[in-house]
């Protein structure tokens, strides 16, 4: 995990500005997330606490997140007990994955209070644990872990704090001289050996680091193993403790250099110290809150949303491929119906010939005065059955394949508007939130495409329009994006203005956009264009055409499927979504 002790400790020392500061508004946006707006005294920030058990850390945000209709109990728990209170300190507990948050707040009564929040970043074993600051029992967690989970610690409602259990190492912040550092490390060795039957190896010096000290995560021990092997013509433990002690007296006086890595193979790393073994191309940050927020950015989200999805896209793709299937199967059909004429012919000839076979032949051969040659034809027949009903069979064939050729265009057109909405909704599906992906849910469950999930409790009312999210282009004009069907429809339709531009990716499934003013440049038309090619079927391609052209073209015919419009008077440009121009815009959801 690259969250270790010491990015930790960059994280609780840039947190400093917050103490002294109240807190505002408490959201939880997940399951495992925490949203803290503070005020005053360095506040004014937003403070991001997350348990999520792959990607658990503390931060500063800028992102917006969307918050659920109706918060979970946690968060009413929290906004009770810290909601208007003052952090008095933010701590990290020696060099562990462990910040506590003291909140002082004056209770119903008027009475002071003294409530902490403990942020604990271990991993799946990562939890946020509100506690009484003067008895240590536990008001709730974010994730609850019973005796049954648990013999160790119990994290429930009433029972007492207990912390994390210690794992032996030292607080390399302690050591000062080789003397001591290299102690530390005989002490680990000497119990490694102690617990094994058999001699062993001599571990590598990055383990060594690891088993020695608290804070450090392999990565960190690779790096500082790496420096000492470069320094030429010294002594390997001399090496190893110069690295250790530049890299620590750098931590003591907090000159970190927060930076990630992009590795050729596209996973990358982060750290709060250059980590020069890594190749790759590098990113460095002013602080440690920058740092995590890039690295991190959606990937909480997208995996929380992939959960949430998955019986969808399974479904969704289901219903595509019989489509598909479906439209293969009207095509041999509509083939089929290409020889009507043929049967007619057949039916015929065996009219003017009935005299040359009777029932029980199983074909007849006769000449076919249709063609120039006068050709002899052989015509297979159904034994069962007499002359009269032989011809009429050809008959019906003919009248059959005839009169189906209207239907199966009909319905071949059918699958392909499905086939077209379905895939809509598989790119939506792409870049949704949580919030959206309920929406599209809902749709589905209104189109008779899914069940309505049965819900405890009682029956959470529904927002009288969809939250939207808008862009602010440089030229400081608002362009709004739909993310699913029912945000376009109800900005398409209701929303924006006659006099508005819209925007929509050229027969490939996408978002609709629009700009909310009448006037505007060049660099706003380009901006919404990319923000179109960015949330639609394209995106990561390049030159894709996106139509342009004035709200009131747009019409959405009787009786289609949610989203779907049809415009005219449009204008098409080709775009190549730049993404971090698009980073750069400021954006908001409106509701």
């Amino acid at each position: 995990m690259a969250l270790d002790g010491f990015v930790l400790r960059a994280a609780a020392h840039e947190l400093q500005q917050l103490v002294g500061s109240r807190i505002h508004k408490i959201h939880q946006p997940s399951s495992h997330d925490l949203v803290l707006q503070t005020r005053g005294a360095g506040g004014g920030k937003r403070l991001l606490l997350s348990a999520n058990p792959t990607y658990p850390r503390v931060h500063l945000t800028e992102r917006t997140y969307q918050n659920p209709m109706e918060p979970p109990m946690f968060c009413m728990l929290l906004r009770k007990y810290c909601e208007g209170g003052q952090i008095e300190s933010i701590r990290q507990i020696g060099m562990e994955r462990v910040l506590h948050i003291e909140i002082r707040q004056r209770d119903e009564l008027g009475d002071l209070s003294l409530k902490t929040i403990i942020v604990e970043l271990m991993g799946r074993h990562s939890n946020i644990i509100l506690t009484d600051s003067a008895s240590g029992t536990i008001h709730d967690g974010i994730h609850h872990v019973t005796p049954a989970i648990s013999a160790y610690r119990i994290v429930m409602p009433g029972s007492r704090y207990t912390a994390p259990p210690e794992q032996g190492k030292q607080d390399p912040l302690g050591i000062v001289t080789r003397e001591q550092f290299e102690a530390a490390l005989e002490a680990v060795e000497a119990r490694a050996d102690a617990d094994a039957e058999a001699p062993r190896p001599a571990p590598a010096p990055e383990k060594r680091l690891v088993a020695a000290f608290s804070g450090f995560s392999p990565l960190l021990g690779r790096e500082l193993a790496y420096r000492a092997s470069k320094a030429a013509g010294t002594d390997p433990a001399e090496a190893l403790w110069t690295e250790f002690d530049r890299f620590l007296n750098a931590a003591r006086d907090h000159d970190d250099e927060p930076g990630i890595v992009e590795q050729p193979d596209g996973k990358a790393l982060f750290s709060i110290t250059p980590l020069t073994h890594v190749a790759g191309e590098r990113r460095a940050f002013a602080t440690i809150s920058e740092c995590l927020e890039a690295y991190y950015g959606d990937k909480a989200g997208r995996d929380a949303v992939k959960q949430r999805v998955s019986d969808m896209l399974q479904f969704l793709h289901n219903e595509r491929a019989k489509n598909v299937k479906k439209l293969e199967k009207q095509a041999a059909t509509l083939e089929e119906a290409k020889d009507a004429d043929k049967h007619r012919k057949l039916g015929e000839l065996l009219t003017t010939y009935m005299h040359s076979f009777q029932k029980g032949d199983r074909s007849v051969t006769v000449v076919d005065y249709y063609d120039e040659n006068g050709a002899e034809i052989d015509i297979e027949l159904d034994p069962q059955l007499s002359p009269s009903d032989n011809a009429q069979r050809y008959f019906r064939r003919y009248a059959k394949a005839r009169n189906s050729t209207g239907a199966v265009l009909e319905q071949m057109e059918l699958a392909r508007e499905e086939i077209r909405y379905l895939d809509s909704l598989l790119q939506q599906l792409g870049s949704a939130s949580l919030q959206d992906v309920e929406e599209i849910r809902d749709e589905l469950v209104a189109g008779g495409y899914l069940r309505a999930r049965e819900k405890r409790g009682a029956k959470r009312k529904k927002p009288a329009r969809p939250s939207l999210l808008c862009y602010t282009s440089s030229e400081g004009l608002p362009i709004y994006v739909g993310k699913n069907n029912t945000q376009n429809e109800h900005l398409t339709n209701k929303l924006a203005a006659s006099g508005d531009t819209w925007l929509h990716t050229k027969d490939i499934p996408g978002s609709h956009v629009v700009i909310r003013a009448a006037e505007f440049g060049d660099p706003t038309l380009e901006e919404a264009a990319m923000l179109a090619a960015h949330y639609s079927q394209a995106q990561g391609s390049s030159m894709i055409p996106v139509d342009y052209t004035l709200i009131r073209h747009v019409h959405k015919p009787s009786g289609a499927k949610p989203g779907f419009v049809i415009y005219d008077r449009q204008k098409t440009l080709f775009i190549t979504p730049d993404e971090e121009r698009i980073k750069a815009l400021p954006s908001t959801i409106k509701s």
